[in-house]
């Protein structure tokens, strides 16, 4: 089964490894996409102005910019390095046992606008490119990576974590998603953002410690055996409940 994370907008400066060769990166069929979109964000990025209009960056994010600029040149680190949010922080994979990073390594995939989807140990550079945008030349994100995404992510069972707005760049039918909740004081189950990225940080974890991981019910054990609150809501649907609300 493969798991996809969302990335995050923050990343890890810097980095060990040679600079980007797409050749080196999952999912190859994915290489013209990559090219194009990597050369309108340059593009973009080329002119501090619009690039903050298309990219929806503030003057005090120029550093973005400049990472942008730098692709071909930067350093890379793998993938799940580089990504640095809430929801990395809570999966930890430095810390992974080695055999859970093995699996991790196998299992997890982040979707990524700039690269469309990368494995765990996927050399990265720093970037700055979210799924909503629109870049000069191509149009929407979404347009660009639909036709190709979804063909290159089919194949088997899919732990679908994504947000929205990247599910959408290439749906995986069939996949299983997950809806966190938290409980409010009269009893609600209320859907939440503010926890979302952690507890899927931490289910994202609990999956790289099952030693099957073929089908829902799988997910389901594996959630409960790193004791969180998950039910099962549809065919395909979870309910990941939060501890407070």
């Amino acid at each position: 089964m493969f798991v996809l994370l969302p990335p995050s907008e923050t990343k890890a400066p810097g980095g060990q490894g040679a600079p980007l060769q797409l050749a080196r990166l999952s999912f190859p069929s994915l290489g013209s996409t990559r090219s194009r979109i990597i050369a309108a964000v340059q593009a973009a990025s080329t002119d501090v102005d619009l690039a903050r209009t298309v990219l929806r960056l503030s003057a005090r994010q120029d550093a973005e910019l400049a990472a942008n600029r730098a692709l071909w040149h930067s350093p890379t680190t793998p993938a799940l390095l580089r990504y640095s949010g809430v929801l990395y922080e809570a999966l930890d994979y430095p810390a992974l046992p080695a055999p859970d990073r093995r699996r991790a390594d196998e299992r997890l995939i982040v979707g990524s606008a700039l690269f469309g989807a990368v494995r765990a140990s996927d050399p990265i550079p720093a970037y700055r490119l979210s799924a909503g945008v629109r870049l000069p030349g191509l149009g929407s994100l979404r347009s660009v990576w639909r036709p190709v995404l979804t063909a290159a992510l089919a194949g088997g069972p899919v732990l679908d974590l994504r947000s929205s707005v990247y599910q959408a760049l290439g749906p995986v039918p069939d996949a299983i998603t997950v809806r966190v909740v938290s409980p409010r004081p009269d009893g609600r189950l209320v859907v939440v953002s503010h926890h979302n990225k952690a507890y899927k940080g931490r289910l994202a974890r609990a999956m790289c410690a099952a030693d099957r991981l073929d089908g829902i019910e799988d997910v389901i054990l594996a959630a409960k055996t790193a004791e969180l609150d998950v039910t099962r809501t549809g065919d395909s649907e979870l309910q990941l409940r939060t501890e407070t609300g």
